[in-house]
């Protein structure tokens, strides 16, 4: 996963190179996502290498130059881009502090930039019934209906409903539950709302499954997929045909997962309780989510529900 190429030239370069691997296992183990690692790793080397020096010896403006600096497609970085780049190399930095490698982290002397005012996320509840009203009656549509409405009504990000299986799933009288590994490796169980249950229910029920009778390992989403179920790429990619077909602009799975705070706030939640339900580690965070959201008519969960098209009570 990690790129093998040299992370820079100092006396002992396999130090450093062990280093940024630990680093990086760390980082995964840490944040749950190996697109993130992925990222660090491709930018720590890229400035190392272009650097052509030992992490002890590099000094602020340095950074400074390659956070700010045009990359392979000659373009200059925009603040978002910068602020990232700035944040990889810290983090690396604070890595090899804590481990006694350098002393200082050259990060520490620049401002990070601040990045242009968001524009508000998250669909109304009738832009969720026009999405789901383009999505196909077939067995790979109601497929992804399925993890569209789990995605909505759990506010899990979409790699966490990708990787469900039906040993994630258990029913508790007339109701079923659903644990997953969030980011950080933390692990958790909610309840899973009864419509994502029923259309999760519908597409097993095209490939002849039923949960109660499925493997441990199973994939809930092979319908139209195969055995090892759809992929995050492929549910991506169809999820913006989607978006297209109904006169949306395109955009990430994420946006679901606002979605999903949005519908909350809607229905008469505080912010408090939208900041548990995504698991944030503060409210900072979920404030984001919630930006220019606030002010709205305070719905019932149920009246959310039958206004996406689900029409079924919580």
């Amino acid at each position: 996963m990690y790129s093998n190429a040299p992370l820079a030239l100092p006396v002992d370069p396999s130090a450093w190179q062990q280093a940024m691997y630990a680093f990086l296992a760390e980082k995964e183990r840490r944040s749950g996502s190996v697109r993130t690692v992925q990222s660090y790793s491709r930018m720590l080397t890229y400035f190392f290498g272009r650097a052509g020096k030992a992490p002890d010896v590099i000094t602020s403006p340095e950074v400074l130059a390659y956070a700010h600096g045009a990359g392979l497609s000659g373009r200059l970085p925009s603040s978002t881009t910068v602020g990232a780049r700035i944040a990889c190399v810290s983090s690396f930095y604070r890595f090899l502090i804590r481990m006694g490698l350098v002393t200082a982290n050259p990060c520490d002397a620049l401002e990070r930039p601040r990045g242009k005012e968001s524009t508000p996320r998250g669909l109304a509840a009738a832009d969720v019934r026009r999405l789901l009203a383009v999505v196909p009656d077939s067995v790979a549509g109601r497929r992804d209906r399925a993890i569209i409405l789990t995605l909505v009504l759990t506010g899990r990000r979409r790699t966490e409903i990708i990787e469900l299986r039906a040993g994630n799933i258990a029913t508790e009288g007339a109701r079923a539950f659903y644990c997953y590994r969030g980011k950080g490796g933390k692990v958790g169980r909610r309840e899973l709302p009864q419509p994502a249950y029923e259309a999760i229910g519908a597409t097993l029920a095209d490939i002849g499954r039923k949960l109660p009778t499925m493997r441990a390992e199973e994939s809930l989403w092979q319908a139209g997929a195969g055995d090892r179920g759809v992929t995050s790429a492929t549910f991506y990619n169809r999820f913006r045909r989607y978006q297209v077909a109904a006169g949306m602009k395109p955009s990430g799975v994420h946006l679901l997962r606002h979605t999903a705070a949005k519908l909350r706030r809607d229905a008469g939640e505080s912010v408090e309780s939208v900041s548990q339900f995504l698991d944030h580690s503060s409210l900072a965070v979920t404030s984001v989510y919630l930006k220019r959201l606030e002010g709205q008519e305070d719905k019932s969960w149920a009246r959310v529900a039958e206004a996406i098209g689900v029409g079924v009570s919580l």
